[in-house]
């Protein structure tokens, strides 16, 4: 069995790339790979190290080179006379390796040079699924902190590879940024819970440099640092913090100065574009603090959490085994849970566009693995473990199914209701004939 727990992340790999090589690289498909969103945190890589223009003037002739009609979108803003990038550079970053790759290969191969050939594309789905990878590989070493057997975890982290829509968003939109943002936070919330088991200067400039990847990749994702009391899991350690940094300033400041330094790429950048050292490149879009929708957020046909990611409804038994055992981390785990909910269903889109369930939840997913984890350490009756693992299993077919509903327009991008919501649930007898849904492709 030893084997097996340990084959689980290469199977996770295998499964992956099967699936990523049939579905994106083949035929045409591979001029899909880079799209929405992620046109713009890709076009980072392109712009520094080809053609050297981080003000994008050769977005239109890329567009024109490889037309996509149906996924075109210009990333780019305008700020004082001059050409921005709507998005983050945090995300570039984490593919940079894997844009070198690519860029060598295409090269050595006499292929086209330009940053968007297929095999540039391919290996931002190749980036994405090692990042995942990555991601499971930091799951596994922390529900090791909280006891969990290796069986368990073998079958968590299969439940969060192919249960959740991080599989969707490592296969089929890899360029988005909630993939690189679940590995960065997954090592960060480990690394917390081995600082306060061993603190070390080392493992706290780790830390600060996972932060500041997290905050480049995405600012919001900021909202990590409040998980900070959660991985203490006692109140006493979590105290024990302050004293600890009262007589540790020089670390402080040393781990202020690594987290500012990340996150002034993304300031050099603008000024670099702009002239500026800040750019408000999302305007009009921003964050409505009065009027946040967490019930839509949550369960709504449109988008709901809960509705298209069962597997986090089904998790959320861990709160109630915390409230049973360890208080401060319920307390904690439900502060941090409630605030990020708040703020993400501020935004002014609360359903995030065209995306497959809610994908900016894709990053606390560890917080899903260890509420499952907790609970399989509560349930001592074998019958109740089956019944806990059918429901996860239950959940991993429904996430599959709607999984290749999205990607054959069954479920809409953005304009489902109840309606059409239960038209086609579960329906696979509809699979391959015409699409129920049609009428919302109009």
């Amino acid at each position: 069995m030893k084997v097996f727990y340990r084959l689980v992340i290469p199977f996770v790999c295998v499964v992956l790339f099967l699936c990523a090589s049939n579905t994106q690289w083949s035929r045409d498909n591979w001029n899909n790979i880079v799209e929405a969103d992620g046109k713009g945190y890709y076009a980072y890589l392109p712009a520094l190290f080809i053609y050297n223009d981080l003000n994008f003037t050769f977005f239109d002739s890329i567009e024109k080179k490889y037309p996509n009609p149906r996924l075109y979108y210009d990333y780019r803003v305008g700020e004082q006379g001059r050409q921005a990038n709507k998005y983050f550079a945090g995300t570039a970053l984490a593919i940079m390796p894997f844009f070198f790759i690519a860029h060598a290969t295409a090269k050595c191969l006499g292929m086209e040079a330009d940053g968007y050939s297929k095999i540039y594309p391919v290996c931002v789905n190749i980036a994405a699924i090692f990042y995942l990878l990555v991601g499971l590989y930091y799951l596994r070493k922390l529900l090791r902190i909280y006891d969990v057997s290796e069986g368990i975890i073998s079958f968590i982290l299969i439940a969060i590879a192919f249960a959740t829509n991080l599989f969707y968003y490592a296969v089929c939109e890899p360029a988005m940024s909630h993939v690189y943002s679940f590995a960065f936070i997954t090592a960060f919330i480990y690394f917390l819970h081995t600082f306060y088991e061993q603190p070390s200067k080392r493992s706290f400039l780790i830390l600060c440099a996972l932060y500041g990847v997290i905050l480049l990749i995405r600012p919001v994702n900021g909202l990590i640092i409040l998980i900070i009391p959660f991985a203490a899991i006692e109140k006493e350690r979590f105290l024990w913090l302050f004293s600890y940094f009262r007589k540790q300033v020089t670390l402080v400041v040393a781990g202020f100065i690594i987290v500012s330094a990340i996150v002034s790429i993304q300031l050099i950048v603008y000024k670099i574009q702009t002239g500026s050292f800040w750019v408000n490149s999302y305007g009009t879009e921003t964050f409505n603090w009065l009027s946040p929708h967490p019930i839509d957020f949550l369960i709504s046909y449109k988008k709901g959490l809960l509705l298209y990611t069962p597997l986090v409804l089904i998790s959320l038994a861990g709160l109630y085994v915390l409230f049973k055992n360890n208080k401060f981390q319920f307390y904690s785990l439900s502060l941090f849970l409630v605030v990020t909910v708040y703020v993400l269903s501020s935004w002014w889109s609360w359903w995030y566009g065209g995306s497959f369930g809610s994908r900016v939840c894709i990053e606390y997913y560890a917080l899903i693995a260890i509420l499952i984890g907790v609970t399989y350490n509560y349930l001592k009756q074998p019958w109740f473990r089956a019944l806990y693992s059918g429901l996860i299993v239950c959940a991993l077919l429904v996430c599959q199914i709607q999984t290749y509903q999205y990607r054959y327009y069954f479920i809409h991008w953005e304009k489902m209701d109840k309606e059409h919501y239960w038209r086609v649930f579960m329906r696979i007898d509809q699979l391959g004939k015409k699409n129920p849904n049609s009428d919302l492709l109009n």
